[in-house]
């Protein structure tokens, strides 16, 4: 989840709260209600906010992790693709040599 989404949903549960704290009272809940009613609701969304982000860390379904997975994978693919790319650039010989070799030295 990005910065801007975080700052999104933060404004999107603010004006929920604000919301229904102005009309509360308008449907007749005192005000002494519509506050607890309110917190009750700020608490429950921070709850389950923390355990999400205690699920998404157990599992390992962080942002940096997977960026981090994306640039393993993509640094992998160029990689062996300079290694093909330089075995096929070698003689028969010199890749049977080295084949050899891979085998003795694991």
């Amino acid at each position: 989840m990005t910065k801007g989404k975080v700052i999104q949903i933060g404004i999107v549960v603010s004006l929920i709260g604000l919301i229904s704290y102005e009309l509360v009272p308008q449907i007749g809940i005192d005000n002494f209600t519509a506050t607890t009613i309110s917190s009750c609701i700020l608490i429950l969304i921070v709850i389950t906010w923390v355990a999400s982000y205690v699920y998404r860390v157990v599992n390992g379904k962080m942002t940096f992790m997977e960026q981090r997975k994306r640039y393993r994978k993509e640094y992998e693919k160029v990689v062996n693709d300079k290694l093909e790319t330089k075995f096929n650039a070698l003689s028969k010989e010199e890749q049977e040599k080295l084949m050899k070799y891979l085998e003795k030295n694991p």
